[in-house]
């Protein structure tokens, strides 16, 4: 998943999606396929067209249709804001000492820490050794002083509908990151950009784009696909009935 907004979903928030006309199936297959055939910059190009498309795509159609280094768009609400250096708020908060905003630039000054990581799609698709950088979740959670009543981690996202949760175990993993680059590039709006989560273990909604927000808890709260249905857990090949082979 590219997240659906932080998620895999076909379909709209309540995976009903809305009548498509033949024309418009037509229209995007083609493109996909002109997309495919063209080279590097008409590639680009094609990309952004997509993922801009797909954030006004309440069928699911533009996450059928192949995208720059094997992701898929997904977003669970009709558009999403951009957020830039002025804009861009990154809040920790909760069950800590000290609460804590974070602007991009705060962000980029911290110790940066690269991973790559396999991606792998609740939906099945997968992109190998996807490169992601950033601040590791552990370092944010410590300099805000962690409660000894903390037990989770909650995150929401500025296209105000997304949230997620990990343990505070799972939050402290060395290879769960506040993402600001994804395959060598800082992070696009598409990708979930200018910060997002990733967790580079589980599957792909876990992983929540657009964050703006890291709340410490006493409870787990089960986040947007898991009260549609995913597992809390998600583990890859060891949770929503899968059996994909672990991400390496």
């Amino acid at each position: 998943m590219d997240g659906r907004g932080g998620v895999d979903a076909p379909g709209g928030v309540d995976g009903r999606g809305t009548p498509v006309g033949r024309r418009l199936v037509l229209g995007m297959l083609a493109a996909g396929a002109a997309g495919i055939a063209a080279g590097p910059v008409l590639q680009r190009a094609y990309d952004s067209t997509i993922g801009a498309a797909a954030q006004n795509d309440p069928t699911g159609i533009s996450g059928l249709l192949p995208a720059g280094g094997g992701f898929r768009y997904y977003s669970v609400t009709g558009s999403v804001p951009h957020k830039n250096e002025r804009t861009y708020r990154l809040t920790v908060d909760g069950l800590v000492r000290r609460p804590t905003s974070y602007r991009l630039a705060d962000l980029r000054r911290l110790p940066q820490t690269r991973i790559v990581h396999d991606v792998q799609c609740v939906t099945g698709w997968r992109v190998p050794g996807t490169p992601f950088e950033g601040v590791r979740l552990a370092t944010l959670l410590d300099a805000a002083g962690v409660s000894p009543r903390a037990k989770a981690v909650r995150f929401t996202c500025f296209d105000g509908a997304y949230s997620e949760s990990l343990t505070l175990a799972q939050a402290r993993r060395r290879d769960v990151l506040v993402a600001l680059r994804m395959q060598d590039k800082p992070l696009g709006h598409d990708h979930g950009g200018p910060v997002r989560l990733y967790v580079a273990p589980m599957y792909f909604y876990k992983s929540a784009k657009w964050l703006s927000g890291i709340t410490v808890t006493d409870h787990v709260e089960p986040g947007f696909w898991e009260n549609r249905g995913y597992d809390v857990d998600a583990w890859v090949g060891r949770s929503n009935g899968r059996d994909d082979a672990p991400t390496s």
